[in-house]
């Protein structure tokens, strides 16, 4: 391996070896892998020792050791940087190279540099989309006056290994948040005396969302209904929902009124995830299948189909969605389910469109509903809003209906 000492060789060969860092037979591997090879070929290209990519963490404020070549104790110790303070950090906070001829504690936050021996350091910023998500810096155990060169050369590296880095770890959030969504959805809807129930999920196309729908019953024999939307997309909606999901299910063993568990719910949001906001709707079946008490959070009303009627959207109050405002009143709704009716919950990926309005929308759905095996609702929904078309956003669809004495 050349040191810091070696002839780093002509800028055009080097120049034109670039090319070869981030190539097409780099893509089989994943993550972990793609960042110690490029650094391999970093050393290689730049004749250093050491070669360190330090990655944002999700809250922006620290940057984290996530492959090293020549400084593994890096990783090993799970070191974090602080953006602004340091030498990563410095580079990160500023967004331009920064050269260290002679490595000492007034210049260098990480011990383990030191402690090594590192003599100088080379590193710029990984910056992606006009963003900063990490840092890459090189260094050599004897003295090296890094030129503008040098330093021109490693930023071209950056800006590849930024692409290449953002792009697998974007694949790999993209598959993540899409099997912890699917995990958190219902696997097959529960089977509750008195009631049919059925369901569709269809993905939007893109970044998956915070879309979900839950049932279930307790002891007590009531059962619940909840379809909500998460603010966001990507891994963090899907993680910002899977907790919002436990949450309702816990909070629903202690009270049986929507507004009330919504109201919880909400309380926890602002204590422990204050940038986190959706939409709710959250329903109740009593034990005698004779009312539902519904308590809606910026979420789109439900249909109510009932026999010899039109299907009407109930009229529900417009509460605020959880994690806007936690002491704004919430309300409950009563409303009578007649053996033979279809409720229709529904996230609003089903009835907004570029095109038209929300309220062509509602009104379409509506038109749609009737009364009848819930499976066949669902079908019919499905077929007569979303067609042929991708969906631009994610859309759940839940049908609840009341069976008729003779049928239980």
């Amino acid at each position: 391996m050349p040191t810091g000492q070696g002839d780093p060789g002509d800028a055009g060969d080097r120049l034109h070896r670039i090319g070869a860092v981030t190539d097409a037979g780099l893509a089989h591997l994943d993550l972990e892998e793609l960042l110690v090879e490029l650094l391999d070929r970093v050393r290689e290209l730049l004749c250093v020792d050491t070669a360190v990519v330090l990655l944002l963490d999700p809250s922006a404020q620290y940057l984290v050791a996530t492959a090293a070549r020549g400084l593994e104790e890096e990783l090993r110790q799970g070191v974090r940087i602080p953006l602004g303070k340091g030498f990563a950090g410095r580079i990160a906070a500023e967004k331009q190279a920064v050269i260290i001829e002679n490595v000492d504690h007034t210049n260098v936050l990480n011990p383990i540099l030191r402690d090594r021996g590192v003599r100088s350091l080379l590193g710029v910023p990984l910056v992606a989309g006009g963003v900063v998500t990490g840092v890459l810096h090189v260094g050599t155990l004897t003295p090296r006056r890094f030129t503008d060169e040098d330093s021109m050369l490693l930023q071209l590296v950056a800006d590849r290994v930024a692409l290449a880095t953002e792009a697998r770890r974007s694949q790999v959030e993209r598959t993540a948040a899409t099997t912890l969504q699917r995990s958190l959805l219902p696997t097959a809807l529960p089977a509750v005396p008195g009631l049919e129930l059925a369901a569709r999920y269809v993905a939007g196309d893109g970044d998956v969302g915070g879309d979900w729908y839950d049932v279930f019953s307790l002891p007590t024999g009531r059962v619940w209904i909840v379809v909500g939307d998460v603010v966001g997309r990507g891994l963090r909606a899907a993680i910002d929902m899977g907790r919002l999901r436990s949450a309702v299910r816990a909070y629903a063993l202690e009270s049986d009124d929507p507004a009330e568990l919504i109201r919880k719910v909400d309380m926890q949001l602002q204590l422990f995830e204050p940038d986190t906001m959706a939409t709710i709707l959250c329903a109740t079946v009593d034990p005698s299948r004779e009312q539902l008490r519904l308590s809606c959070a910026g979420h789109p009303p439900p249909v109510l189909a009932r026999r010899a009627q039109p299907a009407t959207l109930l009229e529900l109050p417009a509460d605020l969605p959880v994690g806007v405002d936690p002491r704004r009143p919430r309300h409950t709704t009563t409303v009578a389910l007649p053996p033979g009716a279809d409720v229709c919950f529904y996230t609003d990926g089903l009835v907004e469109r570029r095109d038209s309005s929300l309220d062509a929308g509602l009104e379409r759905l509506r038109s749609t509903v009737f009364t009848g095996p819930p499976e066949s609702v669902c079908t019919t929904v499905m077929f007569e809003l979303v067609g042929a078309e991708p969906p631009a956003d994610d859309i759940a669809v839940l049908v609840l209906r009341r069976q008729d004495s003779e049928e239980i």
